[in-house]
């Protein structure tokens, strides 16, 4: 049978876990600390999963039924529904990691050492204030010149020149050191033969390989295009 808010909502913790049903082997688990997680059992190949849907209350019922359905019907044309969810996660993970703002919040890390603390706290609020705002969101691979130069025009309009000169050059200095370290980890990469016509390496854009170049060269002036 399938359940109501109601029974959801007077379900009281036991001295043992249970479950109640709500059909299609999606059930709700009590927890002897009052907790109440939803959970489906499922077969995929062979081998009994079972796939975490939420807590309840910040997955409601409905919610949860959404979410059953969903991977209902992944598992229906063939697709593991929690091999998916893996998948997905890891590459908002390496999309966060990619991030700008990852990346310059790495490169300060490092670049920091030896440096003093007032400089490195002049360069975070040139950070902050002035480039994560542009560009904090945006891949590496997304960075690229015309943006930049938005940038430091956008800088460049409230009169602070040299912050936006500055502005540059850390952007530069950032985006820089991520591409030399990922030259040398694909350096360092092997891929077996019998997987190579499969597996992808990761590699330079075109956009991102001329940005390269452009950011080894200083401009002699902010005002020309990079």
């Amino acid at each position: 049978m399938a359940l109501t808010d109601t029974e959801i909502k007077k379900a009281k913790p036991n001295k043992n876990a249970y479950r109640m049903s709500d059909g299609g082997r999606m059930y709700l688990w009590v927890t002897p600390s009052g907790g109440k997680l939803w959970r489906w059992g499922y077969r995929f190949q062979g081998k009994e999963k079972l796939m975490a849907l939420g807590k309840y209350p910040a997955v409601s019922l409905a919610l949860a039924r959404e979410r059953h359905l969903e991977a209902k019907k992944l598992l229906a044309t063939g697709t593991d529904p929690m091999a998916l969810r893996k998948v997905e996660k890891t590459a908002d993970q390496v999309a966060n990691e990619n991030s700008f703002a990852s990346i310059a919040a790495e490169w300060l890390e490092h670049w920091q050492d030896g440096k003093s603390p007032r400089h490195v706290e002049s360069t975070r609020r040139r950070l902050d204030s002035n480039i994560l705002p542009c560009l904090g969101t945006l891949q590496i691979t997304e960075i690229d010149a015309p943006g930049i130069v938005a940038m430091v025009r956008t800088i460049e309009a409230r009169g602070a020149r040299d912050i936006a000169k500055r502005a540059m050059e850390t952007t530069a200095s950032a985006t820089r050191s991520r591409m030399v370290r990922q030259h040398a980890i694909l350096r360092e990469i092997s891929v077996p033969a019998t997987f190579s016509s499969r597996v992808a390496r990761p590699t330079m854009r075109g956009s991102m390989r001329r940005n390269y170049r452009i950011f080894s060269k200083r401009s002699n002036s902010i005002g020309e295009p990079l």
